[in-house]
């Protein structure tokens, strides 16, 4: 079986924590943690997230208000991070940005 991606549209709000395991898409607004093992998280253009994200990889598109703690992290051109990233890997776009500390690497 083909694993499932689980998407939160735009116009969505949820208070509280969500945990996941294959991919997910977040384009609505969340107050509260974002847990995955080993998942991929997609934080959309139209997205804001407030709380911390801890997922095997973050990609983010939209806003962000708290701690990133990843294997690997992309903050698109159009991105805004408020908060620490504590990452393997970092990729970072012209254009985004990034208010925090950053512990690249281990």
């Amino acid at each position: 079986m083909a694993s499932a991606t689980n998407v939160l549209a735009s116009g969505i709000e949820i208070n509280g924590s969500i945990r996941f395991s294959n991919d997910m898409i977040i384009d609505g607004k969340i107050e509260g943690e974002i847990l995955s093992d080993k998942g991929r998280v997609t934080i959309g253009e139209n997205a804001f997230v407030k709380g911390d994200v801890t997922a095997g990889e973050v990609k983010v598109f939209g806003k962000v208000a708290g701690k990133i703690t990843s294997e690997r992290c992309e903050l698109k051109a159009k991105s805004r991070l408020e908060g620490d990233i504590k990452t393997k890997n970092l990729s970072m776009e012209e254009g985004a940005s990034l208010s925090g500390k950053t512990e690249i690497g281990g």
